[in-house]
């Protein structure tokens, strides 16, 4: 392999000796190795779709199931390949059968094929012509169809710890073969540290940051927390905003600021700010917020949360995110109450339920003769003129939801 390769491919595990990571898949447990592991070491590899993030293994595990279970491999990328690709590695794989050797068909970005794409390997699934192997960096649930889906079985890679990354690194920095070990290089703790922080759990963008970062320091120098923040230019942060991760996060936001936790709502919406979402769409969320969580508990949740959506219409980002800021800590220190809020889903359940309802014949506003009439209006008791006795025992509700509560009074 030329050292003109990036080192991250340089330094890709040829072994599950090698791997680093997912030992929930690919480790041993008392003493008893892991499912993943069992399946590789009896050569009972099913068709299997890996759900990961980036940069944790899901290319190399596959490389390596291949490789320990002596199949043929074949790798596929959704983003540059068609039905006409597939074809032609399924006929592929028929001339690797007549020798009795399996193939692996190894699908990167898988959740980028559309239906009739991925319906494409669904004969040769079943078969038994390939062994079947798609990754995604999207929830299987949403983005594969499910006749492939349940023809799959769907393993969870997580995303690599600050101690994983730190020795995917150090291997890198002393591997004399295929890393940077015949400079040779090495790094401040300090540096070591943040470049495991800034990763965010993705081993290439630590390596290919690495590699830059030693491009940029002279021989005999070592690396330094301010040329890995060279190398890194930005933090990465994880969020798609038409992915899981979106809805995952707004998910901790809202529950943050329900638990009334301030640190972890600002936190939340830094990380969406940061990852580029439409502050409007946070806004809207926290208007909802101010109704459904806090309602009438504190009447000024509700104009606090839209002047802050006026506020990012007015301004926009990033000047806007801390009138957002302001609003949803606001919301997190409130009282709450969901007293409104299920009483508004109760009185919905009711209307659809109970059907047209006629209008009580009191409550009914008589505009002409034939309405007075018809008794429209009539022994209407005028709340502002009415005596507290007269008006308590009108009801403002159809006869036959005359005892209907949806907010309980209390003593």
């Amino acid at each position: 392999m030329s050292l003109h390769t990036p080192l991250a491919e340089r330094m890709r595990p040829r072994n599950l000796s090698e791997y680093v990571g997912q030992g929930h898949l690919v480790g041993e447990s008392n003493g008893k190795s892991q499912v993943l592991s069992q399946l590789i070491t009896e050569d009972k590899v099913p068709s299997i779709i890996l759900w990961g993030p980036p940069g944790t293994g899901k290319t190399t595990l596959a490389r390596i199931i291949a490789t320990e279970t002596n199949a043929h491999f074949t790798q596929l990328s959704a983003i540059n390949s068609g039905v006409a690709d597939i074809r032609k590695a399924i006929k592929s794989a028929l001339s690797y059968a007549r020798l009795d050797t399996r193939t692996i068909l190894f699908i990167d970005e898988v959740h980028r094929f559309n239906k009739a794409q991925q319906d494409a390997f669904l004969p040769s699934v079943e078969d038994g012509t390939i062994t079947f192997i798609g990754a995604t960096t999207e929830n299987p649930s949403f983005e594969v169809n499910n006749a492939l889906l349940s023809r799959s079985r769907t393993f969870v890679l997580e995303m690599l710890t600050a101690e994983e990354i730190t020795e995917i690194v150090k291997e890198a920095l002393a591997n004399h073969d295929r890393g940077l070990g015949k400079k040779p290089e090495e790094i401040t703790d300090e540096a070591l540290s943040y470049l495991t922080q800034m990763a965010n759990g993705d081993a290439r963008t630590a390596l290919n940051a690495l590699e830059l970062a030693s491009s940029i320091t002279k021989s005999g120098e070592v690396i330094e927390r301010a040329t890995i923040e060279t190398a890194l230019q930005r933090s990465n942060l994880l969020y798609d905003r038409a992915g899981e991760e979106h809805y995952n996060i707004i998910s901790a936001f809202h529950k943050s600021m329900r638990g009334s936790d301030a640190d972890a709502t600002v936190y939340w919406l830094a990380r969406m700010l940061a990852g580029g979402e439409d502050p409007l769409y946070i806004a809207r969320r926290i208007v909802r917020f101010a109704s459904e969580d806090i309602g009438i508990a504190n009447s000024l949740a509700l104009p606090q949360a839209t002047a802050a959506y006026d506020a990012c219409r007015f301004i926009g980002m990033p000047e806007c995110g801390v009138n957002l800021a302001q609003a949803a800590v606001y919301m997190a220190k409130s009282k709450k109450s969901v007293e409104l809020y299920d009483a508004y889903n109760t009185a919905m359940h009711d209307a659809k339920e109970n059907g047209n309802l006629p209008v009580p014949i009191h409550l009914r506003n008589a505009p002409t003769k034939l309405m007075k009439d018809l008794g429209y209006g009539k022994d209407y008791k005028y709340t502002p003129k009415a005596t507290r006795e007269e008006n308590d025992q009108q009801s403002f509700l159809p006869e036959k939801m005359s005892d209907t509560k949806y907010f309980i009074k209390k003593p």
